[in-house]
């Protein structure tokens, strides 16, 4: 039987730059301001605030996992970036662990209650579909939160140190408080009009009826109090104890505001389906790119489906040597035909049989590849294929139904050890401030996950994979990735940003690998994404640095400001470690080295 130590974490004073408070036993952590890029040995983080990758740092230097640290992470996130992630979301966690040589994952995926049906967003009063602006705030959209469970069992198989001691960065932080960010007054600027709908929510991050001024001390008490009797009485605590009690009265009786103009359908959470959660062990995904092998999620996840798949159709072109712009012109049809398949035929395991072996086969993806026009883009959305009878390559017919995309924001961070392990993990509410609606007395917002589900059918005469049931994980974007080299880890890699997450991942993979860019050069990059959609989201920038995808390529594109926010460790030999955030996306993200490079 394992013995877990205790662990003693400095506390993160609530400055720009982050100080640390001595506690007994444990010498005072170095100073670590925000940047997007590090350098050095002896573990590594790379997260989207400097709170929680001081948190993990801290763990790392006493001597944590890279599992350990990740928990500590996420828990501080909950607090930092409380619009994206927290207890009341969930994620998908991949793990290398470098005495075994492999990689796991855990799926921690919020599920549908047990009352759920392919109905559920079908309003009975009207027989019509909810709205999805309806439905996204309110307690339907609310899935059972996984994060927490996924944290003690990423502990439980790979960690050295108890929960308790795990969330003491994220207590710390909650009950000093930290500045307001601009990025995080932007959030809850965006949001002022859904938040002020619910009194809990208002309270906490509309003080006086406005956001908190930048600069300002944000407080989060009774999340603080939530994490120490979550780190007192155990996970059960949340999964069918009093805060379990709580998350599903809030979800079935949203805490409405005096004066709210909205009347949000109730949730159908219920204490049970909290007590009956489970997060799943799982093995990735895998193919081999060049000389690399890519792990990522498998379903209920279609990140490592469909960025496993785009890299197999790639493999037969030769992109490092041609032309970029007619490389990228590749990498968007690639994309486009992956997410036709994805539409088609991923969901959650247990309830669809997802044909994913036969999705992620080389001979599969060369009939598709094939089907690439070298000098036109094909108007979208085409069909999908069909993996388990590829037939021969033939052009793809259009397809009548573009699959809905509701995926929108979540964040991603990358931990590494000093003894080789190492975690991507991406985590999320959904949209930004999920559901909007906080826990009252707890101190964190609920996801609105379910609105990952289709609302109706979008295949057609095809079943769809991605219709709501009881007890299902919803579909995710969602592609935290390893990439190993001779059989060691090379790359850690993921990205917040719904479904265009995919391609974020894929572009950079791509920008590392064939067009050589250094990994800092890679993740700033400018981005596209195409997603068998008429049209093909991209950064300005791209647009401008690659004209003639439109003039000759016939690609057409709908400008989005930014694109993702990326983490990414790369693993350069002799225990060396270079971490890669975003310089300018989301306000830049901080990345920290345990022995920083001289």
């Amino acid at each position: 039987m394992r013995v877990r130590r205790r662990i003693g974490i400095c506390s993160v004073a609530a400055v720009a730059t982050v100080g640390l408070v001595a506690v007994p036993g444990a010498s005072a952590s170095p100073r670590l301001d925000k940047v997007p890029v590090a350098k050095g040995s002896g573990g590594a983080v790379v997260s989207d605030t400097v709170q929680a990758t001081q948190a993990g740092l801290d763990v790392l230097r006493r001597g944590g996992t890279a599992a350990d640290a990740a928990v500590a992470v996420a828990a501080t996130l909950g607090v930092t970036d409380p619009n994206m992630a927290g207890l009341g979301g969930g994620g998908y966690f991949v793990y290398y662990d470098a005495k075994s040589g492999k990689v796991s994952t855990i799926d921690g995926r919020e599920t549908a209650p047990a009352t759920a049906d392919d109905k559920l967003f079908v309003n009975p009063a009207t027989g019509q579909p909810y709205a999805f602006a309806d439905a996204v705030t309110s307690g339907l959209s609310v899935g059972t939160p996984g994060n927490l469970a996924l944290w003690e069992r990423a502990l439980q198989r790979w960690g050295k140190y108890d929960l308790d001691d795990a969330l003491k960065p994220a207590i710390r932080v909650a009950e000093q408080g930290f500045p307001v960010t601009p990025q995080l007054r932007k959030e809850i600027e965006q949001n002022q009009d859904r938040f002020k709908q619910f009194s809990s929510t208002s309270a906490l991050y509309l003080p006086g009826g406005a956001p908190p001024a930048v600069g300002s001390t944000l407080r989060n008490p009774d999340l603080a109090r939530t994490y120490k009797e979550i780190a007192r009485n155990g996970t059960r605590a949340f999964y069918g104890g009093s805060i379990g009690r709580d998350v599903a009265n809030t979800a079935q009786n949203p805490p409405l505001a005096p004066g709210a103009t909205i009347t949000p359908p109730k949730g159908k959470l219920a204490v049970g389906d909290l007590r009956a959660y489970r997060p799943l062990d799982q093995a990735p995904t895998k193919v081999q790119y060049r000389d690399y092998d890519v792990y990522g999620m498998a379903p209920s996840s279609s990140g490592g489906t469909t960025v496993g798949e785009s890299l197999n159709i790639l493999e037969k072109f030769e992109l490092a040597n041609r032309d970029r712009t007619w490389a990228l012109h590749y990498y968007l049809e690639a994309t486009k035909l992956a997410y036709a398949d994805r539409g088609r035929y991923v969901g959650d395991p247990k309830f669809v049989d997802v044909p994913t072996e036969a999705l992620l086969s080389q001979s599969y993806a060369d009939v598709r590849g094939c089907q690439i026009d070298p000098i036109r883009a094909r108007p979208a959305p085409v069909a999908p294929g069909n993996p388990l009878s590829p037939g021969p390559c033939y052009p793809p017919p259009p397809s009548a139904t573009p699959t809905a995309e509701n995926e929108v924001h979540t964040n991603h961070f990358v931990v590494a050890d000093a003894r080789g392990n190492v975690v991507s993990y991406t985590n999320t509410l959904e949209q930004v401030g999920g559901s909007g609606i906080v826990v009252p007395g707890r101190g964190f917002l609920l996801n609105n996950q379910l609105t990952d589900f289709n609302f109706t059918p979008t295949q057609g005469a095809a079943p769809d994979p991605n219709l709501p049931a009881a007890g299902k994980r919803p579909r995710s974007s969602m592609s935290p990735t390893i990439v190993l080299k001779d059989g060691k880890p090379w790359l850690a890699l993921g990205s917040p940003g719904g479904s265009t997450i995919i391609t974020t991942v894929l572009q950079i993979i791509l920008n590392r690998i064939d067009f050589k860019l250094d990994l800092p050069s890679a993740v700033a990059a400018p981005r596209a994404s195409q997603r068998n959609t008429p049209t093909v989201t991209a950064e300005p920038a791209f647009i401008a640095a690659y004209p003639e995808l439109g003039n000759f390529y016939r690609h057409q594109f709908t400008e989005q400001a930014e694109i993702g926010a990326a983490a990414a460790l790369e693993f350069t030999g002799n225990g060396q470690i270079t971490a890669a955030g975003e310089p300018v996306r989301r306000s830049g993200t901080s990345a920290g080295v345990v022995h920083p490079a001289r």
